[in-house]
């Protein structure tokens, strides 16, 4: 299916002249969903906004059924973002925050603060996890995307990330959007591997010297000309924003990939969890005659009575 048909999407694409594969997310209702359930601060919104893209953007890389997880543990005062994709389409976030106050006048490096950002891929029970981590530093999660390529996966790769709220004609609430576009050079043989992997060896038929080819230089320099508003505006397509940027190489562009909300919370999952804990700890739990139990990601909020535990 063609991007300009889904408001929420990941979209594959090719400059073979180049030596490149990549791929754009622009995220809509999707991520204007998951930000309305929680009614972050914007500074928040804006962060978590950029981590669902970050995480659509490299669990679509994903040949397998599983779950790519993102995760920031800070001492800043967004302390905790936690994103995650679940194939073959879904994406959700959450977010853990400081006092309003505590963000004003902060950049996105001084939201984050000191601390790491995880990236793991989860194949399911009985398969081996994969998880890479970088620290944050003075850096913003693309930086540290960045940093993970570079130590880890010794592949050349750039990217880009925005979110912002949009405001439409007739309509006074603002709508958050968020987008991403990355590229990877190409090994001479094998496929593109934006996925974290245990090991930080060289993929077998990499190019390790590539970091200053004539063609990679070329094709960062001109992802790095993209600006916010043109991967979040609705009206220029990812078609056309790639056309702009690679027109003259020639860019290839395949068959994009609706993107959607998911919650694995369900009240019988919730109920399992809480038969879990002692009749002592549950007793701690009841407030006003009951248990309310809210999902961390969508805020779904379960409710039970302590005599369903008897």
């Amino acid at each position: 299916m063609t991007a300009d048909k889904l408001p929420d999407f990941v979209l594959p694409f090719e400059v073979k002249p180049l030596g490149i594969r990549g791929r754009v997310v622009r995220l809509g209702p999707v991520i204007d969903d998951i930000l309305a359930r929680h009614d972050y601060p914007p500074p928040v919104s804006g962060l978590l906004a950029q981590g669902v893209a970050l995480t659509a953007l490299l669990g679509s890389a994903m040949k397998f059924e599983g779950k790519f997880i993102l995760q920031t543990k800070t001492d800043g005062p967004v302390s905790m973002l936690v994103a995650d994709y679940v194939a073959p389409n879904g994406v959700r976030g959450t977010a853990r925050f400081a006092t309003p106050a505590a963000l004003e006048g902060l950049n996105e490096k001084q939201l984050l603060g000191g601390g790491y950002l995880a990236m793991t891929v989860d194949q399911g029970a009985n398969m081996e996890r994969y998880q890479g981590i970088v620290p944050l530093g003075d850096n913003t999660l693309a930086d540290a995307a960045h940093t993970y390529f570079m130590q880890s996966e010794q592949i050349p790769t750039r990217l880009r990330l925005a979110a912002g709220p949009l405001s439409v004609k007739g309509d006074k609430a603002a709508h958050w959007r968020a987008g991403a576009i990355l590229i990877q050079h190409l090994p001479r043989e094998g496929g593109m591997s934006a996925i974290p992997h245990s090991s930080g060896d060289v993929p077998e038929g990499h190019e390790e010297n590539v970091s200053e080819h004539d063609d990679w230089v070329k094709a960062r320099l001109l992802l790095d000309t993209v600006e916010d508003h043109e991967l979040l505006d609705p009206t220029l397509s990812a078609e056309e924003l790639l056309y702009r940027l690679y027109h003259e190489d020639g860019v290839t562009v395949y068959p994009a990939a609706q993107l959607a909300r998911h919650c694995t919370c369900s009240a019988g999952a919730v109920e399992t969890m809480l038969k879990n804990f002692t009749a002592e700890e549950r007793a701690g739990m009841v407030q006003d005659g009951e248990i309310a139990v809210t999902c961390e990601f969508c805020s779904t909020r379960y409710s039970f009575s302590p005599s369903q535990f008897a």
